[in-house]
Order: C-alpha cells, then sequence, then structure tokens
C-alpha cells in the first residue's frame, strides 16, 4: 500500500529537501563530519591529478564519499541511540561501535587507496 502525500516530482523535490536537512545536521552537530566534509572537498581536485585514467579518479572520489555515507550513517545510529536515552545499554553501546567501525573501515579504505595512489604517481607510474 503507498503512503499518502507527495508523488512523482513533487516527492523526488521533498526529498532532496530532506536530504539537504540531513547534512545540515551532521554539519552544525558532527564535528567529525566537518573535518571528513572538508577534506573530501580538498581531496576530489587531487583525484583528477593523482588518477591514471578515468576509472582510477572515479575510485579515488568514490572513497571520499564512502567515508562521508559511513558517517552519516553513524550519526544516525548516534542520534537514534540517544534519543532512546542518556542510560547505558550494552546493546545501545554495540551499536554506536560498529557505527564507528564502519567509519573506522571506509577511512582505512581511503588511507590504503589514497597512499597507493599518491606512491605510484610519485613513483612515476
Amino acid at each position: 500500500m503507498s503512503k499518502p502525500g507527495r508523488k512523482g516530482f513533487a516527492r523526488l523535490i521533498a526529498a532532496t529537501r530532506y536530504s539537504w536537512r540531513g547534512f545540515k545536521a551532521a554539519w552544525l552537530n558532527e564535528e567529525a563530519f566537518r573535518i571528513e566534509a572538508s577534506l573530501a572537498l580538498a581531496f576530489i581536485p587531487l583525484a583528477f591529478v593523482l588518477g591514471q585514467n578515468i576509472a582510477h579518479q572515479i575510485a579515488l572520489i568514490i572513497t571520499c564519499g564512502l567515508v562521508i555515507l559511513a558517517e552519516v550513517i553513524n550519526t544516525a545510529i548516534e542520534s537514534i541511540v540517544d534519543r532512546i536515552g542518556p542510560e547505558h545499554d550494552p546493546l545501545s553501546g554495540q551499536a554506536k561501535d560498529l557505527g564507528s567501525a564502519a567509519v573506522f573501515v571506509t577511512l582505512s579504505l581511503f588511507l590504503f587507496v589514497w597512499l597507493m595512489s599518491t606512491w605510484h604517481y610519485f613513483r612515476g607510474g
């Protein structure tokens, strides 16, 4: 059964507005998001310098996007857990730790891909 409300293009516009609201909330409330987004804005132009070809450039840019994606999901998890209540609960802690682990994995992937690309670039490859 479909939900009542906007349909078609109006729904797409509304969804875009909600997404931008989410980005704004992440920017205003999460220092890690601000740092990672700023770094992504600095690194994306470098992808066109370091990338050997279009596929390589896209891979470098995707790693930036994955970090932002993981941070947004982690922030959503933290918000939901914090909304439930301030008392410590092992499952709440586990949920936050898993979100943090997702960010760590994407940051590690980002670091590996960019370091290898930088090494290859300066090696003369």
